[in-house]
């Protein structure tokens, strides 16, 4: 059988192979979709969760340029959270939990409203090569689907080895095959092949858990969504639960350490260090007499639970001891036993920026593949591949995503300049520039821009510049409002005796007041949305801090090529930890712009050694 070419051809259903499909057929791209079943498009391979930390910047981000995972992820989600919600807004991340069956169902619908969008079944074993470029890919049944650009976002699935115990068998997740002969077609190339790992926990049967004795965990009662398009849920809200481990659990894990698939030796892959194995904890945390975990229902429709802080690659027997030494799982039943995956990924460095291969034309890669892990990361590079790759069909220039304007920037740079020596998860903290790079301000950074790409469509343009008009009126209506020392006063503000009047726009930037505070001082201010009020009471917040960025990026762009020298020892400086050091020690960077590509420099740390630099200058002044 000879399918009809394509302009894109995305091979993988995950998290970035959606994205990636969704988003060249935005750009106007005829695309295939191969996958190994048409319903594995909106799979939920570990925990039943999008956003977070850092993740929920990304799903803004993606939400911003008209992705899908914002939208499907609130038209699933059974419980909403704000995490950090006491901290600042910069560093402040949605969540969901998501029902799974919602979620796929979700995300097929999305894929069903693109008529330029095919879904193919079956399973690459080939990528088909024409002079020197990749032109499509070639199917286990030997059928070939041409395109003029393909994206591989393979997941776990490259390679994909399962580990439980002392067992292992091929498999990108269990009960799936893995893609072996892709793997070995890629390892014959001129490219850098490494292994990484993962791990899911046991799945248990709520029916078997003892809630009564657990602390319950609502979620929040004025849910933030995770699309800017979204008003509400959609779905019964319900609570998780949350327990511990104790000595006992360890006991166990202790016990039997050596029947582990990654104790064991039967895994080379590096695990991530942030999402550990519950074995990772036990030993490399042995002061610790308890490790929390988060009771999560997968939906609403079904008695599976995801104990996430539990994942393991121990055998099934040792599992069920150690899952019944924990408060309230005592009589639990496993209905899936947690595992441990290994795959193939390629080095991230081997990309340019548009997350294509320089050496092979026509081919983009994203997600897994690249080094990172998570639903998120994934459906961020899904994105920045099926734009690129679009727009290569029709001659267009290359999108590169900015450090300055977007977390999506700050990964693909870190990816494609420092590489991975274990599997990469977005953190606020790896943004030099976050104060200006909120996930409330996603939109106004990113939508005007999308639509100008063309991966943004004429809906949701339009919604967002009658937002952006509404909070430019609101702002310019609370720069018009004067506010004395006596308002103040009357709702409570301590003010000096030498206060002067200022604007409402001001002290709301002053962080003194607060948007109702704000409202009742001003029925003008009053009369605008409650959302376009906190939305410009945030802006204010961050203005001076955004414009001292600003002029901070343009120093640290001029900084990067200041020399390091090389009698300079970093030994000594405090605000860098030990690990930096080392680094440091062994990489010995020339320069101030190759020490801010090193694998684990900080923004933080990066300012510390330019500091060091100059103070090590006027010494020898």
């Amino acid at each position: 059988m000879k399918h009809p070419d394509f302009d894109v051809v995305v091979v993988g259903g995950g998290h970035a192979g959606c994205e990636a499909a969704h988003a060249a057929a935005r750009m106007g791209a005829k695309v295939a979709l191969v996958t190994l079943r048409k319903s594995d498009p909106g799979v939920m391979s570990c925990n039943p969760a999008i956003g977070g930390l850092g993740k929920g910047h990304l799903v803004r981000e993606i939400d911003a340029l008209d992705g899908i995972m914002g939208r499907c992820g609130d038209a699933a989600g059974i419980q909403f959270r704000l995490l950090n919600r006491r901290k600042g807004p910069a560093v402040q991340g949605p969540r969901v939990q998501a029902d799974r069956a919602a979620y796929r169902s979700a995300v097929s619908a999305e894929m069903a409203k693109m008529s330029a969008l095919t879904i193919i079944e079956g399973h690459v074993t080939d990528l088909l090569v024409s002079h020197g470029s990749v032109s499509g890919i070639i199917l286990e049944d030997g059928a070939a689907v041409a395109g003029t650009s393909v994206i591989l976002t393979t997941g776990t699935f490259l390679g994909g080895t399962i580990h439980i115990g002392d067992q292992s068998y091929p498999g990108g997740r269990l009960g799936s095959d893995g893609s072996i002969a892709l793997a070995e077609r890629l390892r014959g190339m001129d490219l850098r092949i490494g292994r990484l790992k993962t791990g899911t926990p046991p799945r248990l049967s709520a029916k078997s858990i003892d809630w009564a004795g657990l602390d319950a965990q609502p979620g929040d009662t004025d849910p933030v969504m995770l699309s800017f398009a979204s008003k509400s849920p959609v779905l019964r809200q319900v609570d998780c639960a949350i327990t511990h481990t104790n000595s006992e659990t360890h006991d166990v894990i202790r016990a039997n350490l050596d029947r582990s698939a990654m104790y064991g030796g039967h895994i080379d892959g590096v695990g991530p260090r942030y999402c550990p194995s519950i074995e990772d904890k036990v030993t490399r945390f042995a002061e610790k007499d308890s490790h929390q975990i988060f009771l999560e229902p997968e939906g609403l429709n079904t008695d599976w639970i995801y104990p996430n802080g539990i994942s393991t690659s121990l055998p099934e027997d040792v599992q069920l001891r150690y899952v019944r030494s924990i408060r309230g799982l005592e009589a639990a039943e496993i209905l899936q036993p947690g595992y441990a995956i290994e795959y193939d990924f390629i080095d991230p460095r081997c990309l340019s920026a548009d997350l294509s291969l320089p050496d092979l034309p026509g081919l983009f890669l994203a997600g897994q593949i690249n080094g990172t892990t998570g639903y998120e990361e994934a459906a961020a590079q899904g994105l920045v591949a099926g734009l690129n790759a679009a727009r290569r069909c029709v001659d267009g220039d290359p999108v590169h995503f900015s450090r300055m304007t977007s977390y999506i920037g700050v990964m693909i740079d870190d990816l494609t300049t420092r590489g991975v020596t274990e599997p990469y998860r977005m953190f606020t903290s790896r943004a030099e520039y976050r104060l200006s790079l909120r996930a409330d301000n996603a939109d106004a950074r990113l939508t005007s821009w999308g639509y100008e790409v063309g991966c943004v469509g004429e809906e949701r343009a339009e919604q967002y510049q009658r937002k952006a008009e509404a909070v430019e009126g609101c702002t310019s209506a609370m720069k018009t409002v004067d506010v004395l020392p006596s308002d103040l006063a009357m709702h409570g503000v301590k003010v000096s005796e030498t206060a002067k009047r200022r604007s409402l726009f001001d002290v709301l930037s002053s962080g003194q007041v607060d948007v109702d505070t704000a409202a009742a001082l001003s029925p003008q201010v009053a009369e605008w949305p409650e959302e376009i009020q906190r939305q410009v009471h945030r802006n204010a917040l961050y203005h001076t801090y955004e414009e001292r960025q600003a002029r901070d990026a343009m120093a640290l762009e001029r900084d990067e090529k200041v020399a390091i020298p090389s009698d300079l020892s970093f030994d000594g400086v405090s605000g860098l930890s030990t690990e930096v050091k080392d680094k440091l020690r062994l990489v010995k960077p020339q320069s101030v712009g190759q020490a801010r590509r090193m694998e684990g420099m900080t923004p933080a740390a990066l300012l510390t050694v330019l500091s060091e630099v100059r103070r090590h200058g006027r010494r020898k002044a």
